[in-house]
């Protein structure tokens, strides 16, 4: 005989199986990601392997995976709510290492996409995107955190917009990348995590700066001081490779700014490896997040090579039930 909670831990570990192979009689279940308080979300859909996708497909996948918790990207979103994708691509930046020359009439017509997709934003149709919310929602999942590329760099009014469009999402959180300081213009980090945040702040939303391995915790510590909802998305695997320490202290210090992990293992010369084969203290750091009931996404963020005998699906399931045993 089975205890109520026990059955409730089997009906957990069974539900993202079941989804995987089909079974009709999980197949109209909603996903539960949950586990003892922490919940364990998905970085889409970027774990899926862009930046963008229909939003059907995000959520099929994440049903079938059991994942009722995201840090969603715009991309998908702006989409769904009518964005061309054409107009996103002609808009985009050039730049980078291999970058070819540009013609003045190019960069005039890149100048006038952008301008384009400003215009769009800022008459973005704010009803649809509670529509998108309902979506998600009607599926079990909850968009929590919302990815908004470079958004440092956006103009006042598009800030705005792109926090009003989290809230219609149902978001608690923005993530961005965070600005590394460039010794020649050490400023220019500080001007930029300055201004967000009083954004921030206006919107009373917190923003989750992700960091890389060239982040410390200084970094984030300063940018804590420029605004009270200024916030750290702890990406734990580079943590590992970059300061070579566990992340715990960090996390312990600072758990009122952390909006969500990225769960991922690295080794600590910085090679992405699968879970439970690095250096990363994935299990303690998720028991610590459940021990001290921190409302702290676990988001899965999935870079280790798929091997070739499997495929992508297969290797997010078994990231998502690492951190469910870790949790039970």
């Amino acid at each position: 005989m089975y205890t109520r909670r026990e059955l409730g831990k089997l009906a957990l570990t069974a539900l993202p199986a079941a989804h995987l192979l089909g079974s009709s009689a999980f197949s109209q279940s909603k996903p539960n990601s949950r586990v003892r308080g922490v919940m364990i979300g998905m970085n889409v859909p970027y774990n899926f392997g862009g930046r963008s996708a229909p939003v059907d497909e995000i959520i099929d996948k994440c049903v079938q995976l059991g994942v009722s918790g995201l840090e969603l990207r715009t991309q998908p979103v702006e989409s769904f709510l009518g964005l061309p994708d054409a107009l996103v691509a002609a808009a985009a930046p050039g730049g980078g290492r291999n970058a070819k020359p540009t013609t003045p009439e190019q960069d005039e017509a890149r100048k006038k996409a952008a301008d384009d997709v400003r215009k769009w934003r800022l008459a973005a149709p704010m009803d649809k995107a509670g529509t998108l919310r309902k979506k998600f929602e009607d599926a079990g999942i909850l968009v929590e955190i919302v990815k908004v590329d470079n958004i440092v760099d956006m103009a006042d009014e598009v800030v705005d917009y792109e926090f009003q469009l989290a809230k219609a999402l149902g978001a608690r959180a923005i993530s961005t990348e965070i600005v590394h300081v460039d010794p020649k213009d050490p400023e220019n980090a500080a001007s930029k995590h300055r201004r967000l945040g009083q954004f921030a702040d206006k919107h009373k939303m917190m923003v989750g700066y992700h960091g890389h391995t060239e982040t410390g915790p200084k970094q984030w510590e300063d940018l804590f001081k420029f605004a009270r909802y200024n916030g750290a998305n702890l990406d734990i695997g580079h943590f590992i490779a970059g300061n070579k320490t566990s992340p715990i202290p960090f996390l312990k210090e600072h758990h009122d700014r952390i909006t969500h992990i990225h769960v991922k293992d690295k080794t600590f010369k910085d090679t992405n490896v699968p879970f439970g084969t690095g250096d990363t203290p994935i299990k303690e750091v998720l028991q610590v997040i459940r021990d001290n009931k921190w409302p702290i996404q676990a988001t899965i963020e999935f870079e280790h090579p798929v091997p070739p005998d499997s495929d992508r699906m297969t290797e997010l399931k078994k990231c998502v039930d690492y951190c469910r045993a870790a949790l039970a």
